[in-house]
């Protein structure tokens, strides 16, 4: 629920839409309401989001997850802290007993996020669907090579091969703009 306070004689009805899609990823996350506060300073220099919980559960940090990607950042967990990474550094997304992992060039984080909402948010930034559990940062891609059976076999920037199945091939052969 979307709080519709004025902040000084500015009402916050511009950001609306912004709130709303806050709103609805908060209830893709199970939170049921959600209050939204916004305060203005001019003595502030950064944006600080300061959020109140009874406990840090995994709903709270998939809202955390999913504020990050607004930025081009998003957070993984290694060894129970929380990492704020640039989306640029993944290589890829992967899901394995239904968990999902990011992959960076040296490290391996896990995401509260599903792999469909990560691709929803990840759209604009040049991933693309590889498999039916994996999402490829198509800039960390280093070679493609074409396989049997229609697949494309793909070289990343560390030397990782990954396969991109039959069904989703035609996106990386429209990205580099090939018949």
């Amino acid at each position: 629920m979307i709080n519709n306070e004025r902040i000084g004689t500015k009402p916050v009805h511009k950001c609306n839409a912004f709130l709303e899609k806050i709103n609805a990823w908060a209830k893709y996350g199970g939170v049921q309401f959600l209050k939204i506060h916004i305060n203005e300073d001019s003595n502030l220099q950064d944006i600080e989001l300061i959020i109140n919980c009874k406990k840090t559960d995994e709903k709270v940090l998939k809202i955390v997850a999913m504020l990050s990607v607004l930025d081009k950042k998003i957070t993984g967990i290694k060894n129970n802290l929380t990492y704020i990474l640039d989306v640029s550094k993944i290589l890829y997304i992967d899901t394995v007993d239904k968990k999902t992992f990011f992959y960076t060039k040296d490290d391996v984080y896990e995401t509260p996020l599903k792999l469909y909402e990560l691709e929803e948010q990840l759209e604009t930034s040049d991933f693309f669907r590889a498999g039916k559990s994996i999402i490829i940062n198509f800039n960390q891609i280093k070679a493609l090579k074409p396989d049997i059976d229609g697949r494309i076999l793909v070289t990343m920037n560390n030397d990782e091969k990954l396969f991109v199945s039959r069904q989703y091939a035609s996106i990386i052969k429209s990205k580099l703009e090939v018949i």
